[in-house]
């Protein structure tokens, strides 16, 4: 594991050490503010406590107000794969909404270097890299959320993923209590998962990717992006083109937000792709079912084709206020909807699928707050 201080490398002028107060301060503290309305689900109730950080250089005072409370606080990006608790969160909750984009070098290989802050939109990420002629990340177009989450879940789509880029992120260590330093490799990043994932020990900061300069996309693997391209898999196209591509596909199973009024509040894809044995695969190859390899070495099948398999048709009730999308095998939340009747929801699809199937289902959505 690689960690560093900020006396290892730059600081970008702070540390909670050696932080002198300024006069003004741009992070704005809430009490009791309701959580619904700061996730794609609007499900959640309130927060004891939150902070709005838009500047890191005030991420010291969101510690000293952190060190009030038992326990690591609660972070919160764009919400979009977030399911709160009805009862809240009385732990603070941290919504990291700072913004910027440098590009800071040429790593060994010849990549771009760009360190981008936690709180920046993933999508201005994409169209920013894409429109300095870096490649890497355009097959991510379309989805929501924060850069300071890719990490996280490491993100991917449509043959890409954080881990084919990532080179460090800064965090503060809320064990160490100090400014830490992580490696790719000391992220642990695997199938939508990491070191981050589920646990409250970091809040990360900022990000570095390295990117490669080229006019032409990564090769086009997924069949649906190269299909409506009119390529054959595998074909290389203007990067601009392939995202308008995967925003096309995305747009059609409801995975971009704002696309559907009627499937608006969501998170996009609740559960894990499932990873399957040969013989399993070999079965659900048989039944119709796309298997696809992913970079961690494994086979995985599609969640959506298995809740279609156990029945589930689109636009289906499946808990109270909550149903399947009209466009795509996932779950979304009608006006009312509660968060126990999200994960009543959850436990019926996972039960159904497993009965039809034999194969068991993970949520991929992150449960935050005070849950009974």
């Amino acid at each position: 594991m690689r960690l560093s201080t900020p006396h290892d490398r730059p600081d970008h002028g702070w540390s909670v050490a050696h932080h002198h107060r300024r006069d003004t301060t741009s992070m704005r503290v809430t009490h009791g503010l309701p959580l619904a309305g700061k996730t794609t689900l609007g499900i959640g109730g309130p927060a004891a406590v939150f902070a709005d950080l838009q500047d890191l250089a005030d991420f010291p005072e969101f510690v000293a107000l952190a060190d009030a409370f038992p326990g690591a606080p609660t972070c919160l990006g764009a919400g979009s794969n977030a399911l709160v608790a009805d009862a809240g969160c009385s732990s603070p909750v941290l919504r990291m909404n700072t913004r910027g984009v440098r590009f800071v070098g040429e790593a060994a290989d010849g990549r771009t270097l760009v360190e981008v802050q936690a709180g920046h939109p993933l999508s201005d990420l994409v169209d920013t890299s894409v429109g300095h002629g870096l490649i890497g990340m355009e097959m991510l177009a379309g989805i929501p959320g924060t850069v300071g989450a890719t990490p996280v879940q490491n993100v991917g789509a449509y043959g890409q993923e954080i881990s084919d880029m990532l080179v460090e992120v800064r965090a503060w260590d809320w064990v160490s209590r100090r400014h830490v330093t992580l490696d790719a490799a000391t992220c642990g990043l695997g199938h939508r998962t990491s070191v981050f994932k589920g646990s409250d020990r970091w809040t990360l900061l900022t990000v570095v990717f390295a990117l490669r300069k080229s006019a032409l996309s990564a090769p086009v693997t997924y069949r649906a992006v190269a299909e409506r391209l009119d390529v054959s898999v595998g074909s290389r196209v203007p990067s601009d083109e392939a995202v308008q591509a995967v925003l096309a596909v995305r747009r059609g199973k409801g995975m971009v937000l704002g696309c559907s009024d009627a499937d608006r509040r969501t998170v996009g894809s609740v559960f894990f792709s499932p990873e399957v044995t040969s013989a399993q695969a070999r079965w659900l190859q048989d039944e119709g079912a796309s298997i696809n390899r992913f970079p961690d070495g494994t086979s995985r099948v599609s969640a959506s084709w298995l809740m279609r398999r156990a029945g589930f048709a689109l636009g289906s009730q499946v808990a109270e206020r909550v149903r399947v999308s009209y466009l795509h095998h996932t779950l979304v939340a009608d006006e009312g909807a509660s968060s126990a009747g999200f994960t009543e929801a959850i436990g019926i699809v996972v039960q159904r699928v497993l009965e039809h199937t034999g194969i068991r289902l993970k949520p991929e959505v992150d449960f935050l707050g005070d849950w009974p």
